[in-house]
């Protein structure tokens, strides 16, 4: 059974002019799909998930700390993390992020 559909996924947030906006567009009891607008410069600090996380950045560009490395994302971009692995996010530009 299908629950979410969405057509464009990228205007389901606007970016904000300051600060980090998230919208959490499904929730089960096995998944959880947030979507993140951040403004050029905003970042999320070093944290943990407990379960295992995808980041798939849809439109702009950051940096993405994983474990104590950097990797460039842009559109297109996918990361894959285990449970509690520590990472970061930094925008350089507006970035809309799902995750």
């Amino acid at each position: 059974m299908c629950t979410g559909i969405f057509y464009n996924i990228s205007q389901e947030i606007t970016v904000p002019d300051d600060g980090t906006l998230s919208r959490t567009l499904y929730r089960d009891d096995v998944v959880k799909v947030v979507l993140f607008g951040f403004a050029p410069g905003q970042e999320l600090s070093e944290h943990t998930a407990a379960v295992p996380a995808i980041l798939h950045f849809l439109e702009g560009e950051a940096n993405v700390g994983i474990a104590g490395r950097s990797h460039d994302a842009g559109p297109g971009s996918w990361f894959y993390m285990q449970a509690n692995t520590p990472h970061t996010i930094t925008a350089k530009t507006p970035v809309k992020m799902l995750r």
